[in-house]
């Protein structure tokens, strides 16, 4: 059931769609800004960076990490999950069935029950259903460590990933891809960017994968599509067009029930294929607009449409009856539509004031989001006859049925969000050695949930708050600063409790202090931080199935992180994440009269140790160039249930090989071994009933034609 909003951020709009209309002046087709060497923008384009005003971010008193794209074709990750494994302190969680991304930063999630929230060039990506993100246009990918509220506004207090996209060149350049490997999976990758005219450039990429699985009858299908435009209406002026484009079908899959004393097996499936895929489609507008004037001085301005959709039937493990040997299983279908219009502008410069120079950021944004959702459901007892047994299925050799249990109404409402936010951030130079940041930012959320099944009752909530930043930089030298920062953060809670309320946003603290290098002459960069931080009203999913979610009181998170690249020799390059988390309930609560959590008690899927190590070597062979490595992955001991708290992931190391031959100055060969020494392991769960086994050993070959 689709609504049509309520209110087209009319304000705001009229504001952006006027400075869209900024004219240019002289054009020069090979200008990109006049922005200042000094400023970080995006290469080749000279967009800013959102959020990122006129300052480098080596000054930034906040710890920054980088994937490139190029950094992901050589180990083979294709998807953003995977790609989040390469940065210290992000740690996979319960992924609706694999049917989307979903993880923790620090620590901390966000809604188990929606996907986790993420910005693509600085607008929010996270609210709807957009399933596996794929990284064929991604330049670089950053994941920008701590509460981030205070600027970007509704964030988690680890941190915010924001995904780069590929930019249109002015001139001829792209490849063309194809992969094949384990489990009958296949892929075709392409890019391709030119000049249109001496003003206008434009970009096309996309992937479409279509593979089966380690997991028994498991199947998926996924097409992305990206096109782009940049327009240079003036030598001062950029106006960017992106559109992103998803129809994904695969099979829904809680992964295997976890029984003490069983064997293990990453096989075995307990759904059931009858079901068919669940298709995730997607399309996204982006809009932007860049206008440099004197100086160092920008103005940004942007829009964003999103349209989502998320529809099938599932049947799903609920628990293992030891009796019987049989898992006990339910049914639900669920049809689920998002709309979400954001838009957003910045003004950014130096300006000197008594005595000093001060970095301004100073900007605005709203956003209209809209969730309808619709759930049947079946479960023995309910509206029925069966007993557990007559949809159970044998633990150790599950056979499928052709007919399936029909389902009644669970879930149908309507949920709409708005949001409003300004926010001002001053990076103030007090010396050559010394900067100190302050920002703030206020928000206005208003919720209202329509609820179909109880009369179209209706719940509203309103909420405003201020979120404080600030920060203290201490140049060491060129190569080397530290910095201490403080922050406080706020995002709004989707969803009610069991008595139909609406939640109170989360709220979180963070301390952080670190150290950031680049010795460029020795070939040595990398970051190291501590931080603590505290976070309430988090939210936890009923165990009743029927969409509604509890506050578990507050949390808190603690710990290091460590990334680092490092070049060994001329040919040989060392990169290293680490991190120690220690992410814990702080106040004890009884969650339907039967879960006690106490305090201390683990978050769930928050290993405390993990990190990796990459290795890649680049030398001839046979006359032609080349380079090899391998990438090592050790995920500690994890709490698999946080409700329950009574069962742990063994931890696990994961080798994976990977090498590349250019055979051609367009033709070039890879191979990627993961697994290689076949560890069996956990990579996540939400229960025992909901434990995702890890993918056996696999290969993978491509070729690549570039041009």
């Amino acid at each position: 059931m689709k609504h049509a909003f309520k209110s087209p951020l009319k304000t705001l709009s009229l504001c952006i769609g006027a400075a869209l209309a900024i004219p240019g002046t002289t054009f020069a087709a090979e200008t990109t800004t006049n922005v200042d060497q000094d400023v970080e923008v995006i290469e080749v384009t000279g967009l800013r960076q959102a959020y990122r005003g006129n300052v480098q971010e080596k000054d930034l008193p906040q710890a920054i990490s980088k994937v490139t794209f190029e950094k992901l074709e050589a180990v083979g990750i294709t998807s953003l999950q995977d790609s989040l494994e390469l940065v210290s302190g992000v740690t996979r969680q319960n992924d609706f069935g694999g049917l989307w991304d979903m993880f923790a930063i620090r620590g901390f999630a966000g809604d188990e029950n929606l996907p986790s929230g993420y910005l693509i060039n600085g607008f929010s990506a996270g609210r709807g259903f957009s399933g596996n993100r794929d990284m064929s246009n991604v330049e670089v990918m950053e994941v920008m460590k701590g509460p981030s509220s205070a600027l970007y506004g509704r964030g988690e207090p680890g941190g915010t990933v924001n995904i780069i996209t590929k930019k249109p060149q002015f001139f001829e350049e792209g490849y063309f891809k194809l992969t094949g490997g384990s489990f009958n999976t296949y892929r075709a990758e392409g890019d391709y960017t030119n000049e249109i005219t001496k003003d206008l450039a434009f970009r096309i990429n996309g992937a479409y994968e279509d593979a089966e699985s380690y997991r028994d009858t498991v199947t998926k299908k996924k097409t992305v599509l990206t096109p782009s435009f940049l327009y240079q209406l003036g030598k001062d002026t950029i106006v960017s067009y992106e559109l992103e484009y998803l129809n994904q079908e695969a099979d829904m899959d809680r992964g295997i029930v976890h029984v003490e004393g069983k064997d293990f097996s990453s096989s075995r499936f307990y759904g059931e294929p009858a079901d068919g895929p669940v298709e995730i489609k997607a399309l996204g507008h982006q809009l932007q607009m860049q206008h440099d004037f004197s100086n160092d001085w920008a103005l940004m301005a942007g829009l964003s449409y999103r349209t989502s959709s998320f529809e099938g039937s599932v049947t799903e493990p609920r628990w293992y009856d030891a009796d019987t040997n049989t898992v006990v299983r339910q049914r639900r279908y669920r049809e689920f539509d998002a709309n979400d219009l954001s838009a957003r502008f910045e003004f950014s410069g130096s300006a000197e004031l008594f005595g000093l120079t001060h970095n301004l950021l100073i900007g605005g944004d709203a956003y209209e989001y809209e969730l309808d959702r619709y759930i049947l459901r079946y479960r023995h007892g309910k509206g029925n006859d069966d007993t557990a047994a007559d949809y159970a299925v044998d633990y150790d050799n599950p056979v499928y049925r052709d007919v399936l249990p029909d389902m009644i109404d669970n879930t149908s409402d309507v949920e709409e969000q708005s949001g409003q936010g300004l926010y001002v951030q001053d990076q103030i130079d007090l010396s050559d050695d010394w900067k100190v940041m302050l920002g703030m930012r206020y928000d206005h959320f208003t919720q209202d949930i329509t609820y179909r099944l109880d009369n179209n009752r209706k719940t509203s909530t309103s909420k405003s708050y201020f979120n404080p930043r600030l920060g203290l930089v201490y140049e060491l030298s060129e190569q080397a600063r530290i910095y201490a920062s403080y922050s406080e953060g706020a995002r709004p809670n989707s969803g009610t409790n069991a008595q139909g309320n609406g939640h109170d946003p989360e709220e979180s603290k963070s301390y952080e202090i670190g150290m950031k290098w680049d010795l460029g002459s020795h070939g040595f960069s990398g970051t190291a931080s501590l931080f603590t931080t505290e976070k309430r009203n988090i939210l936890a999913s009923s165990p009743n199935g029927d969409g509604t979610t509890e506050a578990i009181g507050e949390a808190t998170s603690e710990g290091f992180e460590f990334d680092m690249v490092y070049n060994l020799t001329d040919n040989t390059e060392v990169s290293m994440a680490y991190a120690y988390i220690d992410a814990k309930n702080a106040k004890e609560i009884t969650l339907w009269d039967w879960y006690v959590i106490e305090e201390g008690a683990r978050l769930g899927n928050v290993p405390k140790h993990s990190g990796n190590i990459m290795v890649r070597h680049y030398t001839d062979i046979a006359s032609y160039e080349g380079s090899g490595g391998f990438l090592v992955k050790y995920v500690g001991k994890q709490l698999g249930d946080f409700l329950e708290q009574d069962f742990d992931l063994p931890s696990y190391t994961v080798v994976n090989l990977f090498a590349n031959l250019q055979i051609t100055d367009n033709l070039e060969v890879n191979l990627n071994i993961d697994n290689i020494l076949n560890e069996e392991y956990y990579a996540n769960s939400y229960s025992d009933a909901w434990v995702m086994p890890g993918a056996p050993r696999s290969f993978k070959a491509s070729v690549k034609y570039a041009f």
